[in-house]
């Protein structure tokens, strides 16, 4: 017997609209009650409207989502969630925008097979862009290193006051947080600031 159909939408922040995927909830005939909504990153699966949603789903009921990254963005997560729902609640997934993953509860063996298939090979592909966008930055990095573009905070300017009260510091009429205090900055900088003196 066909258990209830549910709906996950998912915006990444308050302001973002999410008509086009209650629309598209609407369009394939999931109850308004059923739908679950999160607005947040989809960082992890923390979030309040999926822990409900996930609850709420039992043995051949049906899953819908718009499109697969509006259930996450770390493709790791996103398979175990795969197997949770699939595996151990025994429902079904629909995904509107690719239906090639579904594995709605009506489809055969094979379909499940290349539907978890395709998911392994897109996580790959995600995984595999992320380490390429790594490692573009870091060779970014790199060049613009080399051309003597400094990356980063602006170093503070030495204030002209700094020999003077090194000099108390150092000849112990104030702590070096004192000293700090007196030129407008953290003890941290104001050491570096001596250590970076001593080498000069």
């Amino acid at each position: 017997m066909p258990g209830k159909i549910y709906g996950y939408i998912r915006v990444s922040t308050k302001e973002q609209n999410e008509d086009r995927q209650r629309i598209a909830m609407e369009a394939y005939g999931v109850p308004k009650e059923n739908v679950y909504t999160d607005k947040q990153s989809g960082k992890d699966f923390d979030r309040p409207g999926y822990r409900a949603l996930m609850e709420a789903l039992g043995r051949d009921d049906l899953f819908v989502i718009k499109s697969i990254d509006r259930l996450g963005r770390d493709f790791d997560e996103i398979l175990e969630q795969w197997r949770i729902i699939t595996k151990d609640k025994g429902a079904g997934i629909i995904v509107l925008d690719m239906p090639i993953l579904n594995t709605g509860l009506q489809s055969d063996l094979l379909g499940r097979v290349v539907a978890e298939m395709m998911l392994t090979l897109m996580s790959y592909m995600a995984e595999t862009e992320r380490e390429n966008i790594r490692q573009r930055q870091a060779e970014g990095i790199a060049a613009a290193r080399l051309r003597g573009v400094h990356l980063g905070r602006r170093p503070l300017a030495i204030p002209e006051e700094f020999e003077e009260v090194r000099t108390l510091w150092e000849e112990g009429m104030c702590s070096a947080t004192m000293a700090a205090r007196i030129l407008g900055v953290d003890r941290h900088t104001f050491m570096k600031w001596v250590r970076n003196a001593k080498i000069v």
